[in-house]
């Protein structure tokens, strides 16, 4: 009986962990949504040969493909909100300005599996910053924690 109830203990400790795994929401469920649209962006465009746009609009709290997933591939993402979180930077290129008040921003990922450079950064409600950064050379999001996001960003 007393193993029976410290492994009840045990489970019940645990549950919430398992909830929070299973049950993405807020920065996670954002960042996870613009990961899969980015590898859908990219996949679209090596497989049909043409160059593929991801809208970001940032305004709306919106990022899609520019067109949506056609030719029967209906497994790709097409779409994430932004949701749960604050977008707090969206730089395009390397370039100085940020875009995250902009109304639409492209970015384009080529047939070669390469596209634009893309850092976006999240604010959840815990102040913790994360961000999504697209790696050039191979068009992959990558998920940034807070000390990648500050050295990548604020340099």
């Amino acid at each position: 009986m007393v193993v029976v109830a410290i492994m009840g203990i045990i489970l019940a400790a645990g549950i919430p962990s398992l909830y929070g795994f299973f049950h993405k929401g807020g920065v996670r469920k954002t960042m996870s949504d613009i990961e899969e649209t980015c590898k859908s962006a990219r996949q679209q465009a090596i497989i049909t040969g043409k160059s593929v746009d991801l809208v970001v609009r940032p305004r709306d709290g919106t990022v899609e493909i520019a067109g949506g997933v056609d030719n029967g591939y209906s497994g790709w993402a097409k779409s994430a909100k932004i949701e749960g979180t604050r977008l707090m930077a969206l730089k395009i290129n390397n370039a100085r300005d940020d875009f995250s008040q902009a109304n639409e921003v492209h970015v384009r990922f080529y047939p070669t599996g390469t596209c634009d450079e893309m850092i976006m950064v999240f604010m959840g409600d815990n102040t913790d910053m994360k961000g999504i950064s697209l790696e050039i050379t191979t068009a992959l999001p990558t998920i940034l924690n807070d000390q990648q996001v500050k050295a990548l960003v604020y340099r």
